[in-house]
């Protein structure tokens, strides 16, 4: 791709993780956020639950295009273009007195802000900047970072919270995520200095006809579908669902700090285990676990210790999805077009995360319980652990004048 050195793969990931621990942290705790501003704005459980879903739709459709722009200018510019719009959509969230305008700031422009801080964003910089032999192991250390953010973040959300008000919490949030600004320096790639693009074997329009006429990449998005719509439905209506069965709001904030903190060991050894076995086989056990873990959740008498005890094993395997999807995206079709293919996978994911999120608001408001999305989310877990199993991981085989692009 070029003749520049490539960047140290201790400031890849130094930067990297550190950049998704603050964007996926502030993210994470947004649950916490559901019955202070909807009793306080006199909305239903369904209104924001829609602002979120339309932010995992934004944060999808826009991840495809800030994709495209990190493969082709780098990550660099990507990455201050859209550290400036989460600070402004947290504001919005803060401000908002219409359903449109937080619809708006809430979905729009922070899924958008997401779109450029997060995984496909900084996968594409370590699939660039580090050697296939690393490159499972990396992306499990930046995945790790995320849920790190999630322990360290959501408990320090819940005390601003308590402390400042739930306005004052969110703008606090909106300075404080413009920190992504200098660590973005340390991510600025040799070779994309210019506005010109970086010469490639394929066009965007080849690989992406590739990809999609792959049945494995096919089976791909349809196990990240499933893995979006698991989280995102936990992560959001979870608090509520425990405060409506009269545990404190203390042990809902717990309960995601302790999925951020088992996130850590279950993301990192995802990726490890990657560089050494069939990521499809991991895959696999992880949408198998999460639906045996869910359905165990729902028989077992509700306690703080059996909430604590799923967040504890949930954690394991919350985001121990994407360093082998991510992996097994970079290793069939090469790093050329990565961020952008890594983006088309994630949209799936968002498509499953608008559908978990506003299921879970919309058949609460319905019918006062979550009972049917749980049973849903077990069925789901089931699937994606099928249709991950025939997954060919081997590099695509592609015609002589194509081979570069898998360099």
């Amino acid at each position: 791709m070029s003749t520049h050195r490539p960047l140290s793969a201790a400031q890849v990931l130094a930067c990297g993780a550190l950049i998704v621990t603050l964007s996926m942290g502030i993210r994470h705790g947004f649950g916490l956020w559901l019955q202070p501003i909807t009793q306080a704005q006199g909305w239903t459980r369904e209104t924001f639950a829609f602002a979120l879903a339309v932010q995992n739709i934004a944060w999808g459709l826009f991840g495809i295009f800030a994709g495209m722009a990190a493969d082709r200018f780098g990550a660099f510019r990507v990455l201050i273009v859209c550290a400036g719009l989460y600070g402004l959509g947290l504001a919005g969230m803060a401000l908002s007195t219409s359903t449109l305008g937080f619809a708006l700031t809430t979905g729009v422009l922070i899924g958008a802000a997401q779109a450029g801080t997060t995984y496909a964003v900084i996968y594409g910089v370590i699939g660039r900047q580090l050697p296939a032999e690393k490159r499972s192991w990396a992306m499990g250390v930046a995945a790790a970072a995320g849920s790190f953010g999630q322990f360290l973040m959501v408990p320090v959300e819940g005390q601003l919270i308590e402390s400042l008000g739930w306005q004052n919490a969110l703008l606090v949030l909106a300075v404080a995520v413009l920190l992504i600004v200098p660590l973005a320096v340390g991510l600025r790639e040799p070779g994309f200095g210019g506005a010109t693009a970086v010469k490639r074997e394929q066009t965007i329009a080849q690989a992406l006809r590739e990809a999609f006429r792959y049945r494995s990449f096919q089976l791909l998005m349809a196990g990240y579908f499933v893995c979006g719509f698991q989280v995102v439905f936990i992560g959001v209506h979870m608090p509520s669902y425990l405060k409506d069965n009269g545990l404190s709001p203390q042990v809902a904030s717990y309960a995601l700090a302790l999925i951020g903190l088992f996130n850590v060991f279950g993301t990192y050894a995802a990726g490890a285990l990657g560089q050494r076995m069939a990521k499809r086989h991991i895959l696999a056990f992880i949408y198998l676990a999460r639906a045996v873990a869910i359905a165990l959740f729902l028989w077992a008498p509700l306690t703080p210790m059996s909430v604590y005890i799923f967040a504890g094993v949930m954690g394991l395997l919350w985001l121990s999805t994407i360093p082998p999807t991510n992996a097994t995206v970079a290793q069939i079709f090469g790093v050329a077009h990565l961020s952008m293919l890594g983006g088309f996978v994630f949209f799936s994911h968002q498509i499953g995360s608008f559908l978990g999120v506003w299921l879970g608001g919309y058949l609460y408001d319905r019918t006062g319980s979550y009972d049917i999305v749980w049973y849903i989310a077990i069925a789901l877990g089931v699937f994606a652990a099928i249709v991950n199993l025939p997954v060919r991981e081997a590099p695509i085989a592609r015609a002589p004048r194509a081979a570069g692009a898998a360099a």
